[in-house]
């Protein structure tokens, strides 16, 4: 399944100005007809972080030879 489509910038201001409103999740997700679990989602990284920015994710990178290439570690037989 692929990934849907970014919120836009509207969509997020409003879904967090509700928040402010003291709207619940399940009023914010009827009112901008949004699955409940993206708006706590995006209601708690907000509290948490008080910003939209994508922070870098945890763990090791991977080392590539090209933008979206692994490099080939040992020989097939």
């Amino acid at each position: 399944m692929g990934r849907s489509p970014e919120l836009s910038e509207f969509k997020y201001g409003t879904m967090i100005g509700c928040h402010l409103c003291n709207k619940s999740t399940c009023e914010i997700s009827l009112l901008l007809n949004i699955p409940r679990s993206t708006v706590s989602g995006i209601v708690t990284k907000w509290k948490q972080l008080g910003t939209r920015a994508i922070q870098p994710q945890s763990g090791r990178p991977c080392k590539l030879t090209e933008p979206g290439q692994r490099m080939l570690k040992r020989t097939v037989r």
